[in-house]
């Protein structure tokens, strides 16, 4: 059952001595207007049991399989079910699932090899499955609005006609998409080409995906859902555990990074202040490694990144740490930990060029988007221009093969946002009137926005006709309305 609290309570806790302008400061406890609800003062708010971190190892994602492969394509067939699992040690949580796995399994996907996925619903609820990131006709798209029912079925055909990129599949069953995707409705999608299996990165057991999240527990280990709950998701999960580690050997690893939280950002940083280098963003590999000691993932951004471990003796335990709150520290500040127990030869390097991109096409147009979350009526209300989602309502016309550049900016003064478009990954042309940095170089299907910052992006519209959604990846906030329809005709 969705909980609502009112959103001044929600602006205290995702922002107020979080995010200052453009900037985000360490870790701290968010320290507000108290909620209504609230303990006195002095005491902690309720977030559930504690954990002790390292104390489980992290779960590799199971890879799945085709169930039949014909027409030169990979059918899956996939249960959408209810189920439990063991997060928490010793508890047991009602989960929604994809086939049953915390998170869900991965896809792997080859461009220009097209994909089948027939999915069974037997959650007991509506649901609508998009595949973030993805360039796929409407029927397959997942919109908000098509969804179906328990006891049916939909078949998504995704033809794989865009390069490689780390994508995602959720839930997106438009008021439910909140609530069903922090119960479990999320997977990854991995999709590869030559270009990539081309350069000598770490692969095989060296290459892992890392789905990052964080969750509300009560006391017994169930799931506690409650809209805008920023404070009390407090217990970080790394492929469904919380606070797990990972037994790694001294050279390079690919981490393959997806924040699949509804509105927790991440700062994120190795204990000891070393470096490593970022090689890939939502819509695969970057043009040139970017070497970074800190990665700043706003819900549903993905990040490739590499480690080498080499510069670690055996017996080394680094942990992988987040700075940014809501939250105590002493819960959020901790992601996962490595430990290096091994030797091992190394033949993977990264590049000096990774890919090139292909030159951006001239303008065509250019469009203004305004986020923003407020309370309407007592009610917390989020819109795109001044507009709440209205699923009959077109708000933007495109002509087919038009390259645009919008310009989003988050209005809010204390609350972040961020900017997701189905249909087309898109290029950051600038951000505060500034050129990206090398992190956003590459090709994006969801920007970060924090406070009152403005993005440029460009994007094309070539690959398919009809109508798609962009909104607000804040699950939570894109639920209260912040959700917008374009029409490619």
């Amino acid at each position: 059952m969705v909980t609502r609290r009112t959103l001044m309570t929600a602006l205290s806790v995702t922002g107020a001595g979080l995010f200052t302008g453009a900037a985000f400061t360490p870790l701290m406890t968010a320290g507000a207007a108290p909620r209504e609800d609230a303990p006195a003062t002095g005491q902690a708010v309720p977030v559930g049991p504690a954990v002790q971190p390292f104390q489980v190892p992290l779960p590799l994602l199971p890879v799945l399989t085709p169930a039949a492969t014909r027409g030169g394509a990979d059918v899956y067939d996939i249960t959408m079910r209810r189920t439990r699992a063991e997060i928490l040690p010793g508890l047991s949580t009602d989960v929604l699932t994809y086939d049953g796995h915390f998170p869900g399994g991965i896809v792997r996907a080859r461009s220009g090899r097209p994909v089948v996925m027939r999915q069974h619903n037997q959650l007991g609820v509506d649901t609508s499955v998009h595949l973030h990131g993805a360039s796929v006709p409407v029927a397959s798209d997942g919109d908000p609005m098509s969804t179906f029912a328990s006891g049916t079925s939909r078949t998504y055909t995704y033809p794989n006609q865009q390069p490689h990129a780390s994508l995602w599949y959720h839930d997106h069953a438009h008021h439910s998409e909140s609530e069903n995707c922090y119960r479990g409705l999320s997977g990854s999608y991995l999709l590869t080409d030559d270009v990539e299996e081309a350069l000598p990165l770490p692969a095989g057991r060296y290459d892992v995906t890392v789905a990052l999240r964080d969750a509300h527990f009560g006391d017994d280990g169930q799931l506690l859902y409650i809209l805008d709950d920023a404070e009390g998701r407090s217990t970080i999960l790394a492929n469904g555990k919380p606070y797990p580690y990972l037994q790694v050997a001294a050279r390079k690893y690919r981490f393959r990074l997806l924040n699949s939280s509804n509105l927790r950002f991440f700062a994120l940083r190795l204990a000891d202040g070393s470096s490593f280098t970022q090689i890939g963003s939502d819509g695969g590999l970057l043009p040139r490694p970017f070497t970074t000691d800190s990665l700043l993932l706003s819900p549903a951004e993905r990040a490739d990144i590499v480690i080498d471990f080499s510069r670690y003796p055996v017996g080394t335990r680094l942990v992988l740490e987040n700075t940014l709150g809501p939250g105590d520290p002493d819960r959020t500040g901790k992601v996962m930990r490595f430990d290096v127990v091994r030797k091992a030869p190394d033949p993977s390097r990264v590049p000096p060029v990774l890919r090139t991109l292909p030159p951006l096409p001239p303008v065509t147009g250019r469009r203004s988007f305004d986020l923003n979350v407020a309370v309407v009526g007592g009610e917390p209300q989020g819109t795109i221009n001044g507009r709440i989602y209205d699923p009959a309502r077109v708000d933007t016309e495109i002509p087919y093969g038009a390259s645009e550049v919008w310009t989003v900016t988050n209005t809010n003064t204390d609350v972040p946002h961020n900017f997701h478009m189905h249909l087309v990954q898109f290029r950051v042309l600038e951000r505060n009137g500034k050129s990206p940095t090398g992190a956003e170089a590459g090709l994006k299907d969801t920007v970060c926005l924090l406070p009152g910052e403005t993005v440029k992006l460009q994007a094309t519209f070539d690959s398919y006709r009809g109508t798609y959604v962009y909104h607000c990846h804040l699950l939570d906030h894109s639920a209260m309305g912040m959700m917008a329809r374009m029409r490619i005709r």
